[in-house]
């Protein structure tokens, strides 16, 4: 079994659509807060349909609880951070059974403290360059470009992506300290919705531990 990690996501329907991957994957779902919905929320329960009262869900108040109560404070060897600021991609990451995919908030991603703690769990979902894939992507203004995915940061995929503008206004941004990121320049725009974000990660975990009939 593993386990779909969603660090204070903020729409409720993106939730829900996970909610149902893991349904039928038979994996776990972990909702750590603060949430930014109430999981009575009827958006989260249309997109899970009726298989949210299926669901093996776990709700932690925080970080720190979720990592305490899952026995991660000293292992994070099970962590994997899918955030748009590493080098190695989703697809070059070894999977075992028991595994934390961890996705961002939809707007900013995982906190740059979390992942610089353990940058060398950090991965991504390659992605064209907004030249490539959105032809309107000059357009676009700065807050905006600071929406990326979990994951990749998501919505951002979990991970959010950050523009270089935004980078230089933060101190903590500018110092790379994961070591692992990739240039700040090379950002995007373009971002996986966070609900495929998870599900292409789950399915490849999956595939490598011989998930049936893949």
């Amino acid at each position: 079994m593993f386990n779909v990690v969603l660090y204070q996501p903020e729409i409720p329907a993106n939730t829900g659509n996970i909610g149902r991957t893991c349904v039928v994957t038979g994996s776990r779902l972990h909702l750590v807060g603060p949430l930014g919905f109430s999981l009575d929320d009827r958006m989260l329960q249309r997109a899970g349909l009726g298989y949210w009262r299926s669901l093996d869900v776990c709700v932690y108040n925080n970080w720190s609880e979720f990592l305490q109560v899952n026995g991660l404070i000293t292992d994070d060897a099970r962590l994997h951070f899918l955030t748009k600021k590493a080098r190695r991609t989703y697809a070059e990451a070894s999977y075992v059974e028991g595994d934390y995919l961890v996705f961002g908030r939809e707007s900013t991603g995982i906190d740059e403290e979390v992942l610089a703690a353990a940058p060398e769990r950090c991965e991504r979902i390659p992605m064209l360059a907004d030249a490539v894939s959105i032809h309107d992507a000059d357009t676009w203004t700065a807050p905006e470009r600071g929406v990326g995915v979990t994951g990749m940061g998501a919505d951002s995929t979990g991970a959010g992506g950050v523009t270089g503008a935004i980078r230089a206004e933060s101190p903590l941004l500018a110092q790379d300290i994961c070591g692992n990121f990739i240039d700040p320049s090379d950002y995007r725009i373009s971002a996986l919705n966070l609900s495929n974000a998870a599900a292409v990660v789950l399915y490849e975990a999956l595939r490598q531990t011989g998930f049936a009939s893949m």
